[in-house]
């Protein structure tokens, strides 16, 4: 039997797809190379952006398509189901379609009803159910609902297959109630993993060959957990940075680099800034969210820290670890934004001086406080995150410009996309270096001088 993976969203959706596909696995399950003809589809949709749900309806409707084809229903249209088409030639091959994540919590009723094709909808906390459904689909059942009322529980391995970079959960839901955020709402409240779970899974990624993990949460730097599932918590996010670091070292594991995101600026504590300028193991890259530059914007959003708090804890940062890379999100157009606020982001963007910016404007999401509030026109929105835009380009090119001449231990990750004689690594900064060198050198650490500067790609040269 075979699987097909769509995933929208952020990078826990990566991890929670991981997590599904690992028991397909272990079931003896293959990937298909099309969703035409795979025995089972699953679809993790995100409810962050209003567009991204549009996306998912529409490839819903599509989906509808594919399996009215797969069933041999008259009337079927087949356009553009072509290797679904030669997939049943000589009979029926019924698809089953999931939907899963943040829409499908957020929308659940909604699809049950509207999208009757769908044969299960697995909300945020339901997904613990997969060996249920795969097991349904591998004897033929029919579709059972899924219960989502349940408490969140972890997956134990979430790593993508062949994978040297991977996720580990640590944390999941927010309990922050950003204004513009839905993610309380399909996520709940804050749930901190066991870090004996944590480091369990590490060891098991250590096996799969894993160099590098990052690990995640909603708001991944107010984690509070225990060691053991049923004891009082009592590590906070650096504790947990120390203990990781320390069990690589005890382990000898080959993971090498940490990494964590996303961060929340309110959560950056001085003990946190302090493990990381210790432990070499983990990685002087730093995911900021700074969201405004404008403390009464950020006020509104309800993000609980100032404008002058943010820039004393970047000061603090670079202080601790004079080679850090920054790198943060920007939202423009929040209802109430004037231009002064919209200068006051463009100065702290040249205070700080980030590698690279996720940047976006403000989009209204329906439940969330913000949404109620009177909107700024699309266009004033489209203009005033164009502005930023322009600003970070400008950043980017001077922060990269910098590195061109130095040396620095790179991850190689595969061949190059765009060169098959050069290979593609990812330095300990989550910078892109493209560089001649053997294919045998794909999963190991190697030095790369960085050459030249192409685009947002480094191109360099191995030294021996």
């Amino acid at each position: 039997m075979t699987y097909f993976f769509e995933t929208y969203g952020c990078e826990m959706n990566i991890a929670e797809s991981a997590a599904v596909e690992q028991l397909l696995i272990a079931r003896g399950w293959t990937k298909s190379e099309s969703a035409q003809t795979a025995t089972l589809e699953i679809i993790n949709t995100c409810s962050i952006r209003e567009t991204a749900e549009n996306r998912i309806i529409g490839r819903l409707g599509w989906f509808n398509g594919l399996k009215a084809v797969r069933e041999c229903k008259n009337g079927a249209k087949t356009k553009m189901l072509e290797e679904a088409v030669e997939y049943v030639k000589n009979g029926p091959k019924p698809l089953t379609l999931v939907v899963m994540g943040c829409m499908a919590e957020r929308l659940l009723k909604d699809f049950q009803k509207n999208f009757p094709f769908v044969d299960y909808v697995v909300g945020t906390y339901a997904k613990h159910h997969f060996s249920e459904i795969i097991e349904a689909v591998e004897e033929g059942r029919k579709a059972f609902e899924v219960d989502d009322t349940e408490n969140y529980k972890f997956a134990s391995v979430s790593a993508e297959p062949g994978h040297f970079s991977t996720f580990i959960p640590i944390m999941h839901g927010c309990n922050n109630f950003c204004t513009y955020c839905i993610v309380p709402y399909v996520r709940g409240r804050e749930i901190s993993r066991p870090a004996g779970d944590i480091l369990n899974e590490i060891d098991v990624l250590g096996k799969m060959n894993v160099r590098e993990i990052t690990l995640i949460g909603q708001n991944v730097n107010s984690y509070m957990g225990a060691m053991k599932e049923g004891e009082n918590p009592c590590i906070n996010f650096a504790s947990l940075l120390s203990i990781v670091a320390e069990h690589l070292r005890q382990t000898k594991s080959p993971i090498k680099w940490v990494r964590f995101m996303s961060s929340h600026p309110k959560d950056f504590t001085d003990d946190v800034i302090d493990v990381i300028a210790k432990e070499d193991v983990i990685c002087r890259h730093i995911h900021l969210p700074v969201q405004h530059g404008s403390s009464r914007v950020l006020k509104a959003m309800n993000r609980r820290y100032t404008r002058e708090h943010y820039l004393d804890l970047v000061k603090k940062i670079k202080t601790k670890i004079p080679e850090v890379s920054l790198t943060t999100d920007i939202m423009m157009g929040f209802p109430g934004e004037t231009e002064e606020d919209v200068e006051l982001t463009l100065d702290l963007m040249r205070q700080v001086k980030y590698e690279s910016a996720m940047m976006y404007f403000y989009n209204p999401r329906e439940g969330t406080p913000a949404s109620k509030e009177k909107q700024l026109p699309v266009e004033v929105r489209k203009e005033r995150l164009q502005r930023v835009i322009d600003l970070q380009i400008e950043h980017t090119r001077e922060q990269m410009s910098k590195r061109v001449g130095k040396t620095v231990r790179t991850l190689v990750e595969g061949v190059s996309r765009d060169n098959k004689m050069e290979l593609l690594g990812q330095t300990e900064r989550h910078e892109k270096i493209a560089f001649e060198a053997s294919s045998s050198l794909i999963g190991t650490f190697v030095d790369v001088k960085i050459t030249q500067l192409s685009g947002n790609t480094f191109r360099g040269e191995i030294v021996n």
